[in-house]
């Protein structure tokens, strides 16, 4: 990074936030070091986790991740200040806590999301015996694993139910940042639509950022008084604000809906507004790495996970709004993608 603020104080400013935001401790907690290959680490290894600037608290990927380390925690009955995680307010602040967890020798240290690649690389070159994992980046280093997903093909299934359930014949896609991640997304959802009706016009917004929920309203809000009637975002934390517009129309009566992303939102958002979402499983891809780690088989490189490898997907709530014909016709089109008779772009089309 071209800016590298006071390293002393901004490491001491990602210990308070990880004290006061998750009660654990970042000093005090020695971690057995890893032995290598086939050997497992200690029962009190310990795992860190640097959110991007949505925040662990994001209703999406930054927050699933970390439901995967606090299962982990308990299924391994870990202590519970050896599972901990690093908040990020700016890019600014991710070396610091990457390299907070990697200095203070913690087993495996997590970067969630695309933006953290080019400091995960840095970090991970610097520190060659540290282990280091990334969500939605592909970070070229032996020391590191890093965790992609085919978000096109999950979202070609929501296209689908998009395009089949929209009354308007018109349907939305706010977007946060345009990084490949989110264009993965993008793609896969209008392939869905258009697969199913190419009659219906796909509206294609970017806020440019994933922690701006006042952004996404007003975004949504423009969508829906152009006449979408269906909206699928792909913005972390500004996401909810897609949420929150959609609640006002809904409770004036309008039917739209949002198609949530990552997580089911109809968990957190409810099913009056949420019809669907496209589900990643990055929980799963956490405790599963994390895991390997302190089994003594982490092994770096990429994975990818896709509809093959139940990466990603519709939520299992989906049958409360959409219908059992449209949901077949998903599972078709499911089935075609896993058996390679289509390919969902990765990028969207001209």
């Amino acid at each position: 990074m071209k800016k590298v603020l006071s390293v002393l104080s901004v490491a001491a400013l990602s210990l308070s936030l990880v004290l006061a935001g998750c009660g654990g401790k970042t000093e005090g907690q020695q971690g057995a070091a890893n032995q290598g290959e086939g050997q497992a680490a200690a029962p009190n290894a310990r795992i860190g986790m640097v959110t991007d600037v949505g925040g662990v608290n994001d209703n999406s990927f930054n927050q699933s991740a970390w439901e995967g380390l606090q299962k982990l925690q308990k299924d391994l009955n870990l202590p519970q200040e050896n599972v901990n995680y690093l908040q990020s307010t700016s890019d600014a602040d991710y070396i610091p806590n990457l390299t907070q967890f990697v200095k203070d020798k913690w087993d495996l240290t997590w970067g969630i999301g695309f933006l953290m690649g080019d400091h995960v690389k840095k970090v991970a070159s610097e520190n060659p015996d540290a282990k280091l994992a990334i969500i939605d980046a592909e970070v070229d280093a032996p020391n590191v694993e890093s965790v992609l997903f085919k978000e096109h093909e999950g979202s070609f299934l929501v296209g689908v139910v998009a395009a089949k359930m929209s009354k308007t014949k018109k349907v939305g896609f706010v977007g946060g940042m345009e990084i490949p991640v989110i264009k993965r997304f993008e793609a896969g959802f209008e392939a869905g639509v258009k697969a199913v009706d190419p009659s219906v016009q796909v509206v294609k917004v970017y806020t440019a950022a994933f922690d701006k929920p006042d952004q996404g309203k007003s975004t949504a809000s423009q969508m829906y008084d152009q006449g979408v009637d269906i909206i699928f975002h792909a913005s972390g934390a500004t996401g909810d604000g897609v949420f929150n517009e959609a609640k006002a129309r809904k409770a004036k009566g309008q039917q739209v809906w949002v198609i949530g992303v990552d997580k089911d939102q109809s968990l957190t958002f409810g099913d009056d507004i949420t019809l669907t979402s496209m589900v990643k499983r990055v929980d799963e891809a956490v405790y599963r790495v994390s895991k390997d780690v302190i089994d003594g088989k982490f092994k770096g490189g990429i994975v990818w996970l896709g509809l093959k490898e139940n990466g990603v997907g519709l939520a299992d709530t989906s049958n409360k709004n959409v219908p059992a014909d449209v949901l077949k016709l998903v599972d078709e089109y499911k089935q075609k993608i896993v058996n390679g008779e289509i390919k969902v772009p990765e990028t969207p089309q001209q």
